[in-house]
């Protein structure tokens, strides 16, 4: 009885035991993470994004915050934790082990007298005659009489006192850290004892284990449904406009589970009458038109509608009712664009390459959802290529102030960066007609915009030319500068209501054919993983090359300046295609900004396979395509929306130009500093 009793003490122990060694831990890593976070600003501190609220937060908002589940998990164990202490101290109290001496008030190795002494002062207080107190009669015969017949026979006294115990030495024993009811098998317990074990020792890790693999099922590493990506691999092309890229990115399994209720009705035909003149609709046939965009699935038609209001900026036709559906949409956009970049990079043909130009309108489609401006906004307009979308995405800018600076000979948005602060003051005074105050915010959004250079080259590691079938490695420094000093930092994104981290697209691809041979996604937020990535790329290849330690650890500490000034590595490799001169384009397209994209041209030259050791690194003008490929670009070129001109689309013009350019190195980069931007202003100037 007494071992079944000090088992079930023990219970609470073990409960507190196993809570705490899993919650502990996690709770320091918590704090730590909570206690290093980054306090320095790296957020636009222009008017409108200030205005905005996304990045300033109430007491009650950082109260929301935290109120998360997993939280009040947290606060809820360590309640139960304090409680189990609580209990254990106060029953720890009530647990007396049995000390014969101990209970008759005397010290080991009294003589008997001694003993009966204590027995007899005991007795009158304790005695049923002396004492009618049920408690006292229980602890008279309970403890009291045990103690004395422990002590009064020798063998016994001897036992106690060699061994701890009246019964002499005693036996291992092993007992089960459980409730006392449990440990009662008398026929009714047994039960519910087996019904315990079997509960957490073989249902608690099955259920565990079933959601866990149902989640990671139906989800991929970057919580998008595997559905999503089913959806968006079937329906890419080769040659999507962002128009057309719309509609494969509103097929997203999430979308589709948004619900439509029936009181979405009147709402989304008053969005829609908002939104119209963004939807592509043929106006000659504009009831038929009508027609087929509402028999369309209700979750498709919910999502487009809502994504165009951001791109229009037409919040305030969205009624309190579609407020919710419409943030969810948003927040999911930048995840579900990411994997639908990734859809129109993956391998499609036998060389392993993605295709340009869906890839270049989701980049597109991102940067009008960022900045909430609308598709048709990207249209050539005059002299500028990229039309008034990189304008819009500027503070207290409109289509009307567009028109007038553009009176001033400012026609492209490169001529407006061009322009010194003062002279750009004085225009957008003037001119615009802005305040000193809004002019501010449109040089501090202006001091936000990146930069970029890419440095890139191409070759075969040990070899002095690139021969067909070679692994070539593509090695580029991509460098970012913005005029405030700031490397890493969140957009200027005040229609966005999100914080969304600016992230950037390498590409190494050839427009002629639609291919891209070599695609990798640069963030400048993680300055540590980008100088570890960097140093142990720059390692392995000095080290694969035969260069000495001491010139390894020289390239090591370049490669750690570089990124330090703001420079991210990029290395992959790809194989050589066919004997040929190929003239590709190096991509570095950003997600979140309009117009800062950059473009560098590159030339191949991509030998004939031979047997003998001898290669020679040549250059050429213009390199022969296969016939294959020129029948796949003549069906994508019919395929393409001719109705929508891309950012990056070349012509038949500028196809001629890239052919009268003098020639470079093999796998060199021109020293070229134009954006794309400018490069296209300046060929219809």
């Amino acid at each position: 009885m007494a071992a079944s009793e000090e088992n079930s003490a023990l219970f609470p122990i073990f409960i507190l035991t196993i809570m705490a060694l899993p919650l502990v831990p996690y709770t320091i890593t918590k704090l730590c993470r909570f206690a290093t976070k980054k306090t320095k600003t790296i957020h636009c501190q222009c008017a409108e994004c200030s205005r905005s609220g996304k990045y300033r937060k109430s007491i009650f908002q950082r109260i929301a915050k935290l109120s998360t589940c997993g939280n009040f998990t947290l606060i809820l164990l360590w309640v139960v934790m304090i409680v189990l202490v609580y209990y254990i101290k106060s029953m720890s109290g009530e647990i007396e082990v049995f000390e014969p001496f101990s209970i008759l008030g005397l010290e080991p190795g009294v003589s008997d007298s001694e003993i009966k002494k204590a027995y007899r002062r005991l007795s009158i207080q304790y005695h049923p005659d002396k004492n009618p107190d049920p408690e006292a009669h229980k602890y008279f015969i309970e403890f009291i009489s045990k103690a004395y017949q422990a002590l009064t026979d020798p063998i016994s006294r001897e036992n106690f006192e060699k061994y701890g115990h009246p019964d002499g030495r005693q036996g291992f024993q092993m007992g089960i850290a459980l409730p006392q009811f449990l440990l009662k098998f008398d026929g009714s317990s047994e039960g519910l004892l087996l019904i315990c074990i079997v509960g957490v020792c073989i249902l608690l890790p099955l259920v565990i284990a079933v959601i866990y693999l149902s989640k990671s099922s139906k989800y991929t590493g970057n919580y998008v449904m595997h559905q999503t990506l089913s959806a968006y691999y079937y329906f890419m092309k080769p040659s999507l406009a962002p128009s057309k890229v719309m509609e494969v990115f509103g097929k997203a399994a999430e979308y589709m589970e948004i619900p439509v209720k029936r009181t979405d009705n009147e709402p989304l035909q008053k969005l829609f009458l908002s939104v119209r003149s963004e939807l592509n609709l043929d106006l000659k046939n504009i009831k038929q038109e009508q027609a087929k965009f509402w028999k369309q699935h209700p979750a498709l038609v919910k999502t487009e509608l809502l994504i165009q209001a951001q791109l229009t900026r037409e919040w305030a036709d969205i009624s309190p009712s579609l407020l919710v559906d419409f943030r969810r949409v948003l927040e999911l956009a930048p995840r579900l664009l990411e994997e639908l970049m990734k859809m129109a990079l993956i391998p499609r043909n036998n060389q392993g390459h993605g295709w340009l130009r869906p890839a270049i309108g989701v980049v597109e489609l991102s940067q009008c959802i960022i900045q909430a401006v609308p598709l048709s906004a990207r249209k050539s307009i005059g002299g500028s290529a990229e039309g008034i979308a990189p304008f819009l995405q500027l503070p207290h800018f409109s289509e009307a102030v567009v028109k007038k600076i553009s009176r001033k000979k400012v026609r492209t948005f490169q001529d407006l960066l061009e322009m010194s602060p003062t002279d750009r003051a004085e225009l957008l005074t003037e001119i615009a007609g802005f305040s000193s105050s809004k002019v501010q915010d449109i040089e501090t959004v202006l001091e936000m915009m990146p930069s970029i250079t890419v440095d890139v080259t191409c070759e075969t590691e040990g070899e002095e030319g690139i021969q067909e079938g070679d692994i070539v490695t593509v090695q580029a420094w991509v460098t970012l500068k913005r005029a405030n000093g700031l490397v890493g930092a969140l957009p200027h994104a005040p229609y966005y209501p999100f914080n969304k981290e600016e992230n950037f697209w390498f590409l190494l691809a050839d427009p002629t054919s639609n291919n891209v041979w070599f695609s990798q996604k640069v963030s400048f937020m993680d300055e540590a993983t980008a100088t570890s990535t960097a140093s142990k790329a720059i390692q392995e290849t000095m080290e694969g090359s035969g260069a000495s330690a001491k010139e390894t650890s020289k390239a090591a500490r370049e490669a750690f300046e570089k990124v330090k000034n703001g420079s991210r590595l990029v290395m992959g490799k790809f194989q050589a295609p066919a004997e040929g001169n190929y003239s590709m384009t190096c991509f570095c397209l950003c997600d979140s900004w309009i117009g800062c994209d950059k473009k560098t041209n590159l030339k191949v030259k991509i030998l004939k396979r031979t047997r003998a050791g001898t290669r020679v690194a040549a250059i050429s003008e213009e390199g022969p395509l296969e016939d294959g490929i020129e029948e796949e670009e003549e069906n994508e070129e019919e395929e393409y929306d001719e109705d929508y001109e891309s950012e990056y689309s070349e012509d038949e013009e500028d196809e001629k130009d890239v052919k009268k350019k003098g020639s470079a190195a093999n796998g060199k980069a021109h020293k070229d500093e134009s954006s794309s931007e400018e490069g296209s202003g300046s060929d219809e100037e």
